[in-house]
């Protein structure tokens, strides 16, 4: 058996490297994970440039990666999983069977803080996330050929759902989320400010939640092609004023560019008594926005982060609409990692690049 397997290591801005890693071995509680597909995400794209994501910043090497789906190795002994305290082992009946495709579900909530005690585990205070830096030592992500997670975290693939579409499932979570802390969309009229991977995944789930209309805004064309893909009723070149497709108001908007234009864009467009979702990481520290519109329209502003349950409707909706497989644009082999962040990060020829553990040779 193998001993170390190559994984994507980020040592800082700039610096990415494939490493031979150690292969773990799974604990009571844990299962050991042949990962097949990683999706390459903005956050991914952050530690690689900027040595951080929003203000979270690295402070040791880091195996980046929190979109990963792949095949059960192993279970480990039977025994009390940590911060489960239940007892496990392999051969609990509502597991995954050894061999079966799983996807990952990347958050372990710690399931005592007021917020996790509330309902809202997606923002627990005191959570593990694969791939971050908001905590230190950092959580290791899943940018390796074998990894090891708690058990729990693991979702068996819907019968008929294609691994490569599979690794759509954290990201299609987001943007699910996103939509649902946008109220009620049936019948309504939908801004979506930033056409990349979650912009064009928020279209889709808008979609799939009975909005009327849909209009995304974006500068380059390449990217309101994928949202057409995925969807969109109207494309819009923000930077173009006099582009016929701007809508004289919506009913909500969700800002997935992560800059402060598209947050004004989302207030000035909303109409009075709407909704918008900043569902973008902005920028570290103050971002100017139109507050004075949140108050003279009644606009509530709200924040969409990560997610929680639904992972599984994620994966329910993938497994029923082939038309996702249009937004994974590119699928490189590990071993050239870096030309695959060269190529996510370059939106004007990708949406979603994955990179391919299914082949990389082990030692």
């Amino acid at each position: 058996m193998e001993s170390v397997v190559p994984g994507c290591v980020i040592h800082g801005a700039g610096d990415l490297r494939v490493e031979d890693v150690p292969v773990p071995r799974p604990g009571p509680g844990e299962a050991l994970v042949a990962v097949r597909y990683g999706g390459v995400c903005g956050s991914d794209l952050h530690y690689w440039r900027h040595g951080g994501v929003g203000d979270f910043r690295l402070r040791e090497p880091m195996l980046l990666g929190h979109e990963v789906v792949g095949t059960v190795v192993a279970y480990g002994p039977p025994g009390t999983g940590a911060g489960t305290g239940a007892t496990t082992g392999s051969a609990a009946p509502d597991r995954p069977a050894t061999g079966a495709f799983v996807a990952v579900h990347p958050a372990t909530p710690c399931g005592v803080c007021p917020e996790c005690a509330d309902g809202r585990r997606n923002v627990c205070r005191d959570t593990r996330y694969l791939g971050s830096a908001a905590r230190f030592p950092h959580v290791q992500g899943g940018f390796a050929a074998r990894i090891v997670v708690p058990a729990e975290q693991l979702r068996a693939l819907p019968a008929g759902l294609d691994p490569r579409r599979a690794a759509l499932a954290e990201p299609l979570s987001v943007a699910l989320h996103a939509v649902r802390r946008a109220g009620d969309l049936a019948g309504r009229r939908l801004l979506v400010t930033g056409a990349g991977p979650i912009g064009c995944l928020v279209v889709a789930a808008a979609r799939a939640a009975g909005a009327a209309h849909v209009t995304v805004t974006d500068l380059l064309p390449a990217a309101l092609e994928y949202a057409a893909a995925a969807g969109a009723d109207t494309v819009v070149r923000a930077d173009d004023p006099g582009d016929a497709g701007w809508p004289p108001e919506v009913d909500a908007a969700i800002e997935a560019s992560g800059v402060a234009a598209g947050l004004d864009t989302c207030l000035r467009l909303v109409r009075r008594g709407g909704v918008v979702v900043q569902l973008g990481m902005l920028p570290p520290g103050q971002s100017p926005f139109a507050g004075n519109l949140v108050v003279s329209r009644e606009i509530e502003l709200r924040g969409a982060f990560r997610f929680d349950g639904e992972f599984a409707d994620a994966l329910r909706l993938l497994a029923a609409e082939p038309a996702f497989d249009a937004l994974v644009s590119a699928v490189l082999p590990v071993r050239e990692a870096e030309a695959a962040f060269g190529l996510a990060a370059d939106r004007g020829r990708s949406c979603k690049v994955l990179l391919d553990f299914g082949g990389a040779p082990a030692r």
